[in-house]
């Protein structure tokens, strides 16, 4: 498949000269047909995401397919070879590898985990449509160090510096450890998916470079989070190995830094409507490597 046409009126400016502002979304955040039980989600747990942005699941994932995906873990975090691969991003204060990137196309194991009609289902049920794998990476947060995530709209840099169109995406993320309350799990405004925060600033070359290891640029403003905190609260995602979160790509959500004894992996997976798929950046000079943005729109 090949890249969508679009014309080039950009719903959803930001970076460059905008200023720092908060508008209503401008599409929907469920795309699925009225008869919202057509699908492997009950009814309740698609007003839910409608209202919230997300949904958790206790135990999507098996424990024995959880175990090997660990192992698999840790083979990928003691190779030599991936280590020095582009695909890795170390942490900003130190050389322990901080993300995985297209981690479905370095390990068969988590290639078979995005393909799981536990994590596609339900996907294609909320996004109305069939789905390509935008984004895969594992996430480590070490313990004593691993260090923060800011608060961010994925959808925002994907838009930005991807050429994503519309927030018609969802990431799906497996604990891969338990996902404690004090281990650096993440944070979600619940609601915030139905505001985009404009975040101003000119997209730097190469801009992934540094924003993989400590975001800066696209980043929102305190008054917004704020703004948005205040409405409807900060909801922390904790669970067992083997539970997972679906959310929004519109979501506001970051992590704290992990000073426990405790390490937290996760591994998140973005689904992208293949009506949805990406054009030219709208604030950036070139879209990001592929291995971050697919430009495969091939259905799952």
């Amino acid at each position: 498949m090949t890249a969508a046409t679009t014309n080039r009126y950009d719903r959803y400016p930001t970076r460059s000269n905008v200023k720092i502002g908060i508008a209503p979304r401008h599409d929907p955040a469920v795309w699925c047909d009225p008869d919202r039980v057509s699908g492997p989600l009950e009814t309740r747990l698609v007003d839910r995401f409608d209202a919230d942005g997300f949904v958790t699941v206790d135990a999507l994932v098996d424990p024995d397919i959880v175990a090997d995906l660990r192992a698999e873990l840790d083979n990928l975090r003691t190779d030599p070879a991936l280590a020095q691969d582009e695909r890795s991003v170390l942490e900003p204060d130190s050389r322990e590898i901080r993300s995985i990137f297209e981690v479905h196309k370095v390990s068969p194991a988590f290639g078979a985990l995005v393909a799981d009609p536990r994590l596609v289902g339900p996907v294609r049920q909320l996004l109305g449509s069939d789905v390509y794998v935008h984004q895969s990476r594992v996430n480590f947060k070490p313990g004593f160090n691993g260090q923060e995530f800011y608060w961010h709209s994925d959808f925002e840099t994907w838009h930005a510096e991807d050429g994503m169109p519309s927030p018609r995406a969802i990431s799906v993320s497996v604990a891969l450890t338990e996902n404690r309350d004090y281990n650096g799990s993440l944070m979600i405004m619940p609601g915030s998916h139905k505001w985009f925060v404009s975040c101003p600033g000119e997209t730097p070359p190469e801009h992934y470079r540094s924003s993989l290891r400590r975001q800066e640029i696209g980043t929102p403003d305190e008054t917004s989070l704020t703004w948005l905190a205040n409405e409807r609260g900060i909801r922390q995602i904790t669970g067992p190995a083997g539970s997972a979160v679906f959310f929004d790509s519109n979501c506001m959500h970051g992590s704290s830094s992990n000073i426990t004894p405790y390490p937290r992996s996760n591994v998140f997976i973005v689904y992208n409507s293949v009506e949805n798929t990406l054009v030219e950046p709208f604030g950036a000079k070139a879209p990001r490597p592929t291995f971050i943005a697919s430009r495969t729109f091939d259905p799952v």
